[in-house]
C-alpha cells in the first residue's frame, strides 16, 4: 500500500514539473520563480551520486586550472623549441646558401682555369705543328743543298738570314750523323765569305741547342 502511495506521488511531481516546464515555455508563467526556492534548500542538502559539493567543486576547479596552467607551460615550452628550431634552420640555410655561393665562385675559377689550359694547349700544339713543319722545311732545304755544286749551295746560303743557315748547317750535321758520313757543313764555311762564316760560326757555338 505504502509502494503505491509513494508511486502515485512521486508521478504526480513528475506531471506537476512536466506542467510547470509547459507553462513557463508558454511564457504563461515564470518557472525560475517558483522552482528558485526549492533549489536554494536543496542546494545545501549534501547528495550522492554525481552532485559534488560547493567545495569540492572549488577544488576540482582550482585542479582544473593547474591543468591548464601545466599544458600553457607545456605548449610554450613547445613553442620556444620550435622557434628556436625554426632559427636554426635558418641558420642553416644561410650556410648552404654562402657555400653554394662559394662552390659557384670555385666552379667559375676552375672554368676560367681550364678555358687558360684549353688555349695553352691549342698554342703549344700551334708551336709543335709550326716547329714540325719548319724542321721538315730545313731538311728539305739541307738535303737539296747537299745534292747541289758546293759552290752553287754556298751561293744560296749566303742569301739566307743567319738563322736560317745554322739551322741549315744543323740539320746537315745531324742527317750526315745519322748517315754515317762525314758532314759537308765545313767545306761550306771554308767557301763562304771568311767574316760571315766567322759570324756564323760563332753563332752556332753561343747558341748550341736552339735551332728554332
Amino acid at each position: 500500500m505504502a509502494g503505491r502511495i509513494f508511486v502515485l506521488l512521486f508521478l504526480i511531481l513528475i506531471l506537476a514539473g512536466g506542467g510547470v516546464l509547459w507553462l513557463d515555455y508558454l511564457n504563461v508563467i515564470d518557472a525560475k520563480s517558483v522552482t528558485g526556492p526549492v533549489f536554494n534548500v536543496l542546494r545545501g542538502v549534501p547528495l550522492i551520486g554525481g552532485i559534488i559539493p560547493e567545495g569540492e567543486a572549488r577544488s576540482v576547479s582550482v585542479i582544473d586550472d593547474g591543468f591548464l596552467n601545466l599544458d600553457a607551460e607545456r605548449f610554450a615550452v613547445r613553442m620556444e623549441a620550435m622557434e628556436l628550431r625554426s632559427m636554426e634552420l635558418d641558420r642553416r640555410e644561410l650556410d648552404m646558401v654562402n657555400r653554394w655561393g662559394q662552390i659557384e665562385q670555385i666552379a667559375q675559377e676552375l672554368e676560367d682555369r681550364q678555358r687558360i689550359l684549353d688555349d695553352r694547349e691549342i698554342s703549344i700544339n700551334v708551336l709543335l705543328t709550326d716547329a714540325e713543319i719548319r724542321d721538315r722545311t730545313v731538311e728539305r732545304n739541307s738535303i737539296n743543298l747537299t745534292n747541289m755544286p758546293p759552290e752553287r749551295a754556298v751561293g744560296i746560303l749566303e742569301a739566307m738570314d743567319d738563322q736560317d743557315i745554322i739551322d741549315v748547317f744543323r740539320k746537315t750535321d745531324e742527317l750526315a750523323e745519322d748517315a754515317g758520313r762525314a758532314s759537308i757543313v765545313p767545306f761550306w764555311l771554308s767557301l763562304m765569305d771568311p767574316q760571315r762564316a766567322a759570324e756564323i760560326s760563332r753563332k752556332m757555338v753561343a747558341r748550341p741547342f736552339t735551332i728554332f
